[in-house]
């Protein structure tokens, strides 16, 4: 499966495997901030700025964040598998 799936990678044209790879990063960079969000208690925004949110709602959203970024991560390949 992993043969094929290398094989019909190698057949897509430029756009196709550069649009898949940005694709790849989008997926990494939402699960990373959903992790982000989930195990720090305070998020620095900026120098002097700290946001402090209830855990409640942090762990909420970065539970959303991560279940987003794999909604992603398998509509890129149903896409590809076309």
């Amino acid at each position: 499966m992993l043969k094929n799936s290398l094989n019909n990678f190698q057949k897509k044209s430029l756009k196709e495997r550069f649009l898949f790879v940005i694709g790849m990063l989008i997926f990494i960079a939402y699960f990373i901030f959903g992790l982000i969000f989930i195990f720090w208690d305070y998020l620095p925004i900026a120098k002097s700025l700290v946001l402090e949110i209830e855990s409640v709602y942090r762990i909420s959203f970065g539970v959303l964040l991560i279940v987003y970024s794999f909604i992603r991560f398998f509509r890129i390949f149903n896409l590809n598998e076309e």
